[in-house]
């Protein structure tokens, strides 16, 4: 009888775990998960800063959960094409994006046709990252503080160039956020990137610019460009000695970039969880805050509750500095 009894048992005891995880589908899949490489997608191309926290992070997070981050650059259309992607990749937990204010905060107000929905589509995860954007000149510009630059640009309206990479950019707005509080009148010399803007500005073409700080930082170092201020409510500890806006004559204000990381919005909550969890341990490691801050970046921790807060509020600041810049992209 024990010969027919015991795997009736058994059949009865794998029924009943198999009833509980229907039953319990998002715990059984969090308990099991990570178990296959997590795709990290990038919206921009390699070797620029989200491409970089992204790395930084990516490899401290493959020791948290026991499985390989690949990075997947998906560049294009200011980062709506790896946006788009990442929000249609199945809602498992193995598709992460590496968000940036542009993707988050800015162009839902600057593309009328936005295909993707920053939120509706995405779970917040963490903010990774803070990085300020720096206020340089050209040395030979005869400014060399925010007030002189002010006076410069109010008794030559329209004489400043500004360069950015590129219009509706966090650098581009970071721009026209300073021209509207300090109700100065300054041309916006659009790039395509980052890297020719910073080159003319260095043969001189250009006057000034609002820039990530690591692109910026080593010339601004090497003698090659002033730094005049930056752009956050706190000075950066790599350039101590430079004011901020605000404290420098252009009182509340405040333009950073930042980066945070996704996944899609029907991923079980326990998942996101478990993400949170490890990236919280990941931005606590002393090797990634030493590696983000030789970026200029600052880490920022956060519960996906205050990420999306935080989110919430960018989108209603910047909305606004898009309307009034005049830039749109169909």
């Amino acid at each position: 009888m024990s010969r027919t009894v015991f795997p009736r048992r058994r059949a009865l005891a794998t029924t009943a775990a198999l009833a509980l995880s229907a039953a319990l589908p998002g715990a059984a899949l969090a308990q099991a998960y990570p178990s296959k490489p997590i795709t990290m997608v990038v919206p921009f191309s390699a070797g620029g800063t989200t491409d970089i926290l992204a790395r930084i992070v990516g490899k401290a997070l493959e020791g948290e959960l026991g499985q390989p981050v690949v990075i997947d650059n998906k560049a294009g259309a200011g980062g709506n094409i790896g946006a788009q992607a990442a929000a249609r990749a199945a809602p498992d937990g193995y598709t992460l994006l590496m968000g940036t204010v542009g993707t988050h905060g800015i162009n839902e107000a600057l593309y009328s046709k936005l295909p993707y929905s920053p939120l509706g589509d995405f779970s917040p995860i963490t903010r990774v990252a803070m990085v300020p954007n720096l206020l340089v000149a050209h040395p030979s510009r005869p400014y060399k503080t925010v007030k002189e630059l002010i006076e410069f640009a109010k008794a030559h309206p329209g004489k400043v160039n500004v360069a950015s990479s590129g219009s509706g950019t966090s650098i581009h707005l970071s721009a026209e956020l300073f021209k509207s509080l300090a109700k100065v009148d300054m041309m916006h010399v659009p790039y395509k990137g980052s890297a020719p803007a910073i080159a003319d500005l260095l043969a001189g073409q250009t006057d000034i610019m609002f820039d990530n700080m690591p692109s910026a930082i080593q010339h601004v170092k090497g003698g090659k460009l002033r730094a005049i201020a930056v752009t956050t409510d706190k000075r950066s500890p790599e350039l101590p000695d430079v004011p901020t806006i605000a404290e420098a004559g252009v009182p509340g204000y405040n333009a950073t970039s930042w980066f945070g990381l996704f996944t899609q919005r029907k991923v079980p909550a326990d998942v996101v969880a478990r993400l949170n969890a490890a990236m919280v341990k990941v931005l606590a490691k002393p090797e990634v805050i030493k590696q983000m801050a030789e970026q200029g970046a600052v880490a920022h921790p956060e519960t996906p509750a205050q990420f999306e807060a935080f989110i919430k509020a960018e989108t209603a600041k910047w909305a606004p500095v898009v309307k009034q810049s005049g830039a749109k992209v169909d």
